[in-house]
């Protein structure tokens, strides 16, 4: 559990006004003294972490925020980054006292459904139990009963995870049936090639993320994984005894495997594979079309879900930039954002080249892909912006037939100038 990465597992989120008892509820939901508490105003001045175990629904992350009326100096700045957390969120537990609602509370129930976000009313009992009316008022507020505890009292904790653990799974269907990476495009017994160089930004003595998780989701698939440098991609595809069900690359060598792999070999990438699992592949295939038609001095925003060390070759600073302006044929005005940083001011790009994603959860991948439509911004992905200026784009989403149609139909349109 301890090694699950963050990126897979559901983010909870405590939120509500200040010394509504979120940080109280935070500790009891751990079992630790994980985030300070103070009758004090205001304890609670930015984002906390924490991972955890919850049955049966598994590994999740824990997040503590300031209170939503927090009208300090630095009011606004934590508001701010309350607001980056609810963008990563997959459920709110809106920490409310007995018979207390008002703005504070709305504005937040308003911000999560903005986001499509599912809030679990929690009311922090303190004194006397919640009138029934209150209660009801909760219900019809959110859709969802509220749930009611002494955060305080320790003895309350197992019967209030249970009653959680229980709500989460009727509101967070989808989250709990995200897409698998690539089991569900083979079946068992299935043979899967995958070309994994190991560059300079993979870490040291290991593989990068997605690399590790294509081999793990095939192994869940009952499948046999081969997997071989790029330099040894050729010679070991052709000593191979039967055909491949599936071929995956990563994106900087895809013309080696486009170039071994024969026609009819379904084949795609890791960041595309990333992607689906995290994203909506169909918007991301879409968002491509925009590549043709792009000029020079366009905007351009590359999109990192991570913060690392960019080397002189980074794939998203150095090698995309370099390839869209030699497809476009002249400068582009390239800016990236990293890590949980997302502009605000996305009207100002022409095309957002988004990484697979692999330290986002998927939740906060769709929140992108949805406040980028709302702004009428293209997305697409690093894996298939390579493959579109390496010419091969229809070749790796061959195993996504919805995805290759709406890309084609969006080059249609934009081609037709609708």
């Amino acid at each position: 559990m301890e090694s699950t990465p963050k990126s897979l597992r559901l983010h909870l989120m405590a939120a509500g006004r200040i010394n509504a008892g979120k940080s109280t509820l935070f500790n009891l939901i751990s079992g630790q003294d994980a985030a300070i508490t103070s009758p004090e105003r205001g304890t609670t001045t930015d984002v906390v972490e924490k991972t955890m175990e919850l049955r049966p629904l598994g590994p999740v992350v824990l997040l503590d925020t300031a209170g939503t009326d927090d009208d300090s100096a630095l009011g606004n700045q934590r508001g701010e980054r309350t607001d980056r957390a609810l963008d990563r969120a997959d459920a709110v537990l809106l920490v409310v006292n007995a018979d207390e609602w008002g703005e504070p509370e709305e504005t937040l129930l308003c911000r999560a459904k903005a986001r499509k976000i599912p809030v679990i009313p929690v009311i922090n009992r303190r004194g006397a139990p919640a009138t029934e009316a209150f209660r009801t008022s909760l219900r019809t507020a959110t859709g969802i009963p509220a749930l009611e505890v002494c955060a305080a009292d320790i003895a309350e904790r197992s019967a209030f995870l249970d009653r959680l653990a229980g709500i989460l799974p009727t509101v967070l269907p989808e989250e709990l049936a995200a897409p698998p990476m690539l089991r569900d495009l083979i079946g068992p017994g299935a043979l899967v090639v995958l070309m994994t160089p190991v560059d300079l930004q993979a870490p040291r003595g290991r593989l990068i993320l997605p690399q590790v998780q294509a081999i793990r989701d095939a192994l869940d698939g009952d499948a046999v994984a081969i997997t071989a440098k790029e330099n040894a991609f050729p010679r070991i595809y052709g000593e191979l005894s039967r055909r491949p069900d599936l071929v995956v690359c990563d994106s900087q060598a895809v013309g080696v495997m486009t170039a071994t792999t024969p026609d009819g070999v379904p084949q795609t990438t890791f960041s595309i594979l990333m992607a689906r699992m995290k994203g909506d592949l169909d918007t991301l295939a879409a968002g491509c079309a925009t590549i043709p038609f792009l000029r020079p001095g366009d905007r351009v925003l590359i999109a990192e879900s991570c913060t690392h060390h960019a080397g002189d070759d980074d794939i998203g600073r150095v090698k995309i930039p370099r390839l869209l302006e030699k497809t476009v044929g002249g400068k582009l005005a390239v800016s990236v954002s990293s890590g949980f940083d997302w502009p605000r001011d996305l009207e100002q790009y022409r095309l957002i080249v988004h990484c697979g994603g692999c330290m986002l959860n998927r939740r906060a991948m769709l929140n992108r892909l949805r406040t980028a439509k709302a702004r009428g911004v293209a997305v697409t992905n690093y894996g298939m912006c390579i493959s579109y200026c390496t010419g091969v784009l229809e070749t790796v989403l061959s195993p996504f037939p919805g995805a290759l149609r709406e890309y084609r139909a969006a080059l249609d349109k934009k081609g037709s100038g609708v």
